[in-house]
């Protein structure tokens, strides 16, 4: 127990994620991450390393947390979330099996001619599925999908804007189950205000999730990329290699129409959000949110709701799709098979995550650097709102949780600025921006997974491929959050940020990032003269 509360803590997802980035495989470096917060929460006994390994709790009583596999796997709100992932693979199998993704196909190579369009078809679709980051993940990927390849862009970009539109999107939408985690944090604490009005307070500070917007925008009508990604787009481009894990041919079937995809979507959207409106009571007279849209939000449990509303949303598309005749019982009875096994990666990957989640939880990584920035924030008043988000970022990385990340340090926060209302909002705001920030580069992160899941890229390429993005923008909302320390007022920042934002991809357009440009160019014109 000597490791618990002390850096070793963190030494488990370090290893983890270096291992991860030199090795490019995911399973093996996970497992040796878990392996190393097992030996450290066991004193390096090997029978206790075992025990941890496989099934333990530390701790007692309401603080006891459960680790080892069968931890990860047995928690109640991990379990909705896998049930959720089976879902909807069985759906989006249903929905190619039917026909419906080879409608779509011909629909959106009719109305999205080009790779701009098809990369802002994407991102405006993530940001209107702002409800949860899994939902997002996994349905604007099964849609995207085919739109992306026709235009050969890689699975790696597409995971990248999926994953942009995911986390970034959900903590500045007021209603959504990001919002509702924001507003439990805060909730029971002495602030003056409300959570969810503590939460809306911040949108307009939260400049990473922000200044991604224009980031991603502007990468896709600017048309060029650096780093890993570069070399992505252009197998894909170029030789035709999108990256895909597998083969997803749609299904030619005449019968078929846009419907046939659209309504199930549509079916999916309308019934978890009814479902997380159900869980969270507010149908319920006795649960005190009654008819209170924002209060059932905050009390809701997604990992509930999503799989709830997934259920009713499949039986309902069964339904629709065999009266329509577009695919027989039995074909319909098959894709329960297939939409399983295709999710079968992402349900490994999430297992060793959330494995290793618990580990370095056990070993109490987060109240170490929530103790650290304690500890520093005499003498820092104006610059803690950048430290903050520095601490925000460092933590959701290691731990590849943003969620237990502002659940830590909003409590922290609070009572640092408790007597600067506009400090305390520009505080949160970086507290849940470096959360976002670190569960979106994080590889452990199970948002980063679902990521890869949705456009079935591997996952170590969907992390390097996007991480030098992530750090852009990163780096970008630090220094706003420098000036935001000392100006606080977020229409000047926000101004700063976009022309900051701007700037920066016009100059890494000019310099690293010709390449890209240039390549793409000289194929299209080797293609021309060919024809």
């Amino acid at each position: 127990m000597e490791f618990i509360g002390t850096f070793w803590a963190l030494v488990p997802p370090i290893v983890a994620i270096v291992l991860a980035l030199i090795t490019k495989e995911t399973y093996s470096s996970l497992f040796v991450g878990i392996l190393v917060g097992a030996l450290l929460l066991a004193g390096f006994d090997p029978v206790n390393t075992i025990n941890y390994l496989i099934s333990g709790e530390i701790g007692e009583g309401d603080d006891a947390v459960a680790v080892g596999f069968i931890g990860a796997i047995g928690d109640p709100d991990n379990a909705g979330i896998f049930l959720f992932l089976i879902m909807l693979g069985i759906l989006v199998a249903l929905i190619n099996a039917a026909g419906g993704s080879y409608a779509f196909g011909k629909w959106a190579a009719k109305h999205i001619k080009s790779r701009v369009g098809a990369e802002l078809a994407t991102f405006l679709l993530g940001v209107l599925i702002f409800i949860d980051d899994y939902f997002n993940c996994l349905t604007v990927g099964a849609v995207m999908r085919p739109v992306t390849d026709t235009h050969r862009i890689s699975r790696a970009k597409l995971s990248y804007v999926i994953d942009a539109t995911a986390a970034p999107i959900c903590i500045i939408a007021p209603v959504s189950s990001w919002a509702a985690a924001v507003s439990a944090a805060a909730s029971d604490l002495d602030s003056g205000i409300s959570g969810i009005q503590l939460f809306i307070s911040t949108i307009p500070f939260n400049f990473y999730s922000l200044m991604t917007i224009v980031f991603v925008i502007g990468l896709c009508i600017l048309q060029f990329d650096y780093g890993p990604m570069a070399e992505a787009e252009m197998k894909a481009y170029c030789e035709g290699r999108s990256g895909s894990l597998g083969s997803e041919d749609a299904v030619h079937n005449e019968r078929a129409s846009l419907w046939d995809l659209i309504l199930p979507i549509i079916l999916l959207i309308v019934f978890c959000v009814i479902g997380m409106m159900y869980v969270g009571g507010f149908w319920d007279p006795e649960s005190g949110y009654a008819g209170d849209l924002s209060g059932a939000f905050g009390n809701t449990t997604a990992a509930v709701g999503l799989p709830w509303g997934s259920v009713i949303a499949l039986v309902l598309s069964f339904i629709y799709l065999l009266c329509r005749r577009t695919i027989t019982f039995k074909g319909a009875m098959d894709c329960v098979v297939a939409g399983f096994r295709a999710m079968v990666p992402a349900l490994l990957i999430l297992t060793f995550a959330l494995t290793l989640k618990s580990a370095t939880s056990a070993l109490g990584a987060a109240e170490f650097v929530a103790g650290l920035m304690q500890g520093a924030s005499a003498g820092l008043y104006n610059f803690l709102p950048a430290i903050i988000f520095l601490v925000g970022l460092g933590l959701a990385f290691a731990t590849g949780t943003s969620w237990g990340t502002f659940g830590i340090l909003i409590p922290i926060v609070l009572p640092i600025f408790s007597s600067e209302p506009t400090l305390l909002t520009i505080g949160i705001a970086a507290c849940l921006a470096g959360a976002v920030c670190g569960d979106h580069c994080s590889p452990i992160s199970d948002t980063t997974v679902m990521a890869s899941a949705g456009a079935n890229v591997n996952h170590i390429e969907h992390v390097s491929t996007q991480l030098p993005y992530a750090l852009t923008v990163a780096t970008i909302s630090f220094v706003l959050f420098l000036i935001a320390g000392f100006v606080q007022n977020a229409a000047i920042c926000l101004v700063i940020g976009a022309i900051i934002t701007i700037g920066t991809l016009l100059v890494l357009r000019r310099t690293i990032g010709h390449k890209s440009v240039e390549a793409r160019e000289a194929y299209d014109a080797k293609a021309q003269a060919e024809a």
